[in-house]
This record gives C-alpha cells, sequence and structure tokens, in this order.
C-alpha cells in the first residue's frame, strides 16, 4: 500500500470536563501539529497517491473552523469533552467529507481506501484516528 502524508498545524483553548483530566480541567492553550496521511494500493496515472497541494489546502480548510478558537464555545462541541482523540477524528470526518466531495480531484476518492489522522500535542504525546474514506 502507497501513502503520502500533508501536515499543518492549528491552535486551538478548550477544557475537559472530568477529574480524569486534572489540571487540564481548567482552560488552557494547545498547539496541535496535524499529520493526515493518505492510503491507496496504487498509484495513479501520474504515479502519485494524491495531488499533494490539494491535500494540504484540504487540510487547512478542515481546521479553519477550530483555529484560534475556544472549543468550548462552539455549538458543534456543546457538552463534548474534546479531548486529543475525539479531535483527531473530527478532523478525520472533515477531511474525508472533503475528500468524497471531490477536493483532492480526479479518481482520488474511489482510489483511496483509508486515511489516518495524528495530532501531535508535544513530541512525546500524540493520538491518532484512523478509517476508510468510503464507509463500510
Amino acid at each position: 500500500m502507497f501513502s503520502v502524508t500533508v501536515s499543518d498545524s492549528v491552535m486551538i483553548a478548550h477544557s475537559l470536563k472530568g477529574d480524569v483530566f486534572g489540571p487540564a480541567q481548567r482552560l488552557h492553550g494547545a498547539t496541535y501539529v496535524v499529520e493526515v496521511q493518505l492510503r491507496r494500493d496504487g498509484l495513479d496515472g501520474d504515479n502519485i497517491v494524491a495531488d499533494i497541494g490539494r491535500a494540504r489546502a484540504l487540510l487547512a480548510e478542515a481546521l479553519a473552523p477550530l483555529a484560534y478558537r475556544n472549543l468550548d464555545e462552539l455549538p458543534d462541541f456543546s457538552g463534548v469533552v474534546t479531548t486529543t482523540e475525539f479531535l483527531a477524528q473530527e478532523i478525520f470526518r472533515r477531511y474525508r467529507n472533503g475528500v468524497l466531495a471531490g477536493r483532492l480531484g480526479g479518481d482520488t476518492a474511489s482510489a483511496l481506501g483509508e486515511i489516518e489522522v495524528t495530532l501531535r500535542e508535544t513530541p512525546n504525546a500524540w493520538a491518532s484516528y484512523r478509517g476508510p474514506v468510503r464507509r463500510q
């Protein structure tokens, strides 16, 4: 299987409700390095997995509604504990929707098998979510 990865970063603020989160229950900021890995069995006619420029642009679009925002104030996340794991899945969902809408061009959406989204909180801690492009 072939893969290509693009990355960007996003700054957010949030609080994590629940004793398990200790001091992170208070409002705090996080700067995530976000990586999106696209996987497919074979290369296309141009010998690529996907157009890297389009893949990067789609990632920027998926992150834009979250950037410099307090996630606790966003209606989409009302009552949700916005952990790194949860955000990896949410960014996956937003990115996959863009792929399925044809944002990567050509037959990329039909050829891609999986997308994996990784959020790196620090060089020592990160979380990922991986899933199929097409719902099973």
